[in-house]
């Protein structure tokens, strides 16, 4: 009986439908990250995964680091963007968010690549963990030398 209650009590989230078919889509890549992004006229308003981005990023420097190239390009106010985010941590996530977001932007004119490149907002960072060698605790950390 008590498992039932407190099963009823718990509220799960509740994904927003939201209609973007005259939008412009790009695919953003950051580590182990992938950045599904749609953009298109409206108010500004940011949705990652169904959710509103300051419900899906809890920390404000990934939410100031997905409105970056809006900010940069004047265009914050101007512009929805729904997102779908697979993989990696809440980091690269943001990453790849960006990455999807400039390339969008530019689809949509191609004026704005001058300011987003400059700020290398349109470039994939490509860098990554580093894989764990053998005979190695990580990827370049050797286990402690014993001299007797």
């Amino acid at each position: 009986m008590q498992t039932a209650d407190i099963n009823q009590n718990k509220k799960t989230p509740v994904k927003i439908k939201v209609d973007f078919k005259d939008s412009n889509y790009a695919t953003g890549r950051r580590k182990k990250s992938i950045a599904r992004v749609w953009v298109k006229k409206g108010s500004g308003k940011i949705y990652v995964n169904g959710k509103e981005m300051n419900q899906y990023f809890k920390r404000p420097v990934h939410r100031l680091i997905v409105v970056m190239p809006l900010q940069e390009t004047n265009t914050l106010n101007q512009f929805d963007v729904k997102c779908h985010v697979k993989g990696g941590g809440l980091s690269g996530q943001a990453g790849a968010i960006i990455h999807g977001i400039s390339r969008a932007l530019v689809k949509i004119d191609t004026n704005l690549k001058k300011s987003l490149k400059k700020n290398k907002f349109t470039t994939r960072d490509s860098r990554k963990v580093e894989r764990k060698k053998y005979g190695h605790k990580k990827a370049r950390r050797s286990f402690q030398f014993s001299k007797r």
